[in-house]
């Protein structure tokens, strides 16, 4: 287990340093903040925000710089969490562990393993930090589990004026919905404290089906299913099903070995789609041939794992991506609308696009904020221009009352926005009561929240 030291009196001077350059993974967003810091305790988190209060900084944090928006972007102080990790805290009895919140998701399994616990879902990328995840909505798939910051019971945060703030089901609990998912508006989260449950093991299918044969049976396989997804391959008649099935953490296990394994995940999902993106670039006019290729020899497996082994995989090919989240019953029409988007446009996409599930919860700015859920993303490599596929994707999933994904590429701004989340003036209030002087503002925020 992890210890954070928590020095008394830090000198914010030597926590300081020149900013430099900062991009995000996908090569989205670039920035130049007049500083960095990488605090290694909470009362350092303080000193920096007190600092950078008395120079007239903003102050923006980031984890694994995984989100494709421009959320941590800042011309002021840049936050790095990445040395506030590790274990604080578990409540075996409960099921609960506190953890720093610059903990990635990749960590978790070996930190969990020895109290026999696991997250209730995850997403299919495990590079994020807890605190990031959570602060912007991620989410894996399954009808009946919620995103990622459902499942937190307790939030701490150091607000703009350098106090700390602990939210949980016993302390200032009205503020549980805002601060779970609060898009780094309300402070810096510093721990979080989540609701585990046994570790368990997932019984992973992947198969190539129809189109129409998926579409149609939409709503019986998301319902039927513990986790289900797929993936449709532009300019095919084909998607490749994944469909996990939750076991006892005693059951069997009969992972896939690891040449398979290699060559399924490094060479085909990644290395092959290097190949084929950068091939898109130079000759695009072969990408449907390479699609339809690709449904052939992508995806066609059945195995038992650990849940994390099942529900991540790497991702090596830099790309950018938008998502948005729709009524679950509007995703067979909505994807049949983009396929016909796709054809009328003529474009020649080399990354599938991803649909996916999830229960309603109860956080203010969750995407399936009291909504069952369907979520369609569309991808595309960061070498090409993004703009005209995107804008135009996100133009037709308005119109299904789409809720964009606080991490992924969208255009929507606060004025829309309010009209799609209930309780988006609720949240805007708490965000005014929190930080009233904006000292964790930036221009993405200044969009989705206002000024």
């Amino acid at each position: 287990m992890s210890e954070t030291v928590r020095p008394t009196s830090p000198e914010s001077t030597e926590l300081l340093r020149p900013g430099g350059v900062w991009r995000n993974w996908g090569r989205s967003e670039q920035t130049t903040p007049a500083f960095r810091a990488t605090p290694t305790s909470v009362d350092e988190v303080v000193a920096v925000i007190r600092a950078a209060r008395d120079r007239g900084l903003t102050v923006k944090a980031v984890g694994a710089s995984h989100s494709f928006t421009g959320i941590a972007a800042t011309e002021g102080v840049l936050l790095d969490l990445g040395r506030l990790d590790g274990l604080l805290a578990v409540d075996v009895e409960r099921g609960r562990v506190t953890l720093a919140a610059g903990t990635h998701l990749h960590q978790l399994p070996a930190l969990l393993a020895p109290y026999g616990l696991a997250l209730e879902n995850m997403g299919d990328i495990d590079r994020q930090t807890i605190a990031g995840a959570t602060s912007t909505g991620t989410h894996g798939t399954g009808a009946r589990f919620r995103g990622l910051a459902a499942q937190l019971v307790a939030v701490t945060l150091v607000t703009a004026d350098g106090s700390i703030l602990r939210v949980s089901e016993t302390e200032n609990a009205e503020l549980l919905p805002a601060v779970r998912l609060g898009l780094g508006s309300l402070g810096i989260v510093v721990e979080v404290t989540v609701q585990c449950v046994p570790a368990y093991l997932l019984r992973a299918v992947e198969h190539p089906e129809g189109f129409d044969e998926v579409l149609d049976a939409f709503e019986q396989r998301v319902s039927e299913s513990d986790h289900f997804e797929f993936y449709w391959w532009p300019h095919t008649d084909r998607v490749m099903t994944r469909t996990n099935t939750r076991l006892p953490g005693d059951a069997e296990l009969r992972p896939v070995g690891p040449v398979a394994n290699w060559v399924e995940e490094t060479l085909l999902q990644n290395r092959v789609l290097a190949v084929k993106s950068g091939l898109g670039r130079i000759a695009p006019a072969l990408t449907p041939a390479v699609n339809r290729l690709a449904t052939r020899v992508y995806g066609d497996r059945d195995f038992t794992d650990k849940s994390y082994e099942v529900f991540t995989s790497p991702r090596t090919v830099r790309f950018r991506e938008s998502e948005y989240a729709i009524p679950r019953e509007a995703v067979p029409q909505a994807v049949r609308d983009l396929r016909g988007l796709v054809e009328r446009m003529g474009w020649r996409l080399s990354f599938p696009v991803e649909v996916r599930v999830a229960a309603g919860d109860e956080n203010w700015m969750s995407t399936a904020y009291r909504r069952d859920s369907g979520y369609i993303a569309v991808h595309q490599y960061f070498r090409e221009d993004h703009l005209p596929y995107f804008r135009a994707v996100d133009a037709l999933l308005r119109s299904y009352d789409g809720r964009p994904h606080w991490g992924k590429i969208h255009f929507q701004e606060a004025e829309e926005l309010a009209s799609r989340y209930p309780r988006f003036g609720d949240f805007v209030s708490v965000r005014d009561r929190l930080d009233p002087d904006r000292v964790f503002a930036n221009p993405y925020l200044e969009r989705v929240l206002g000024a």
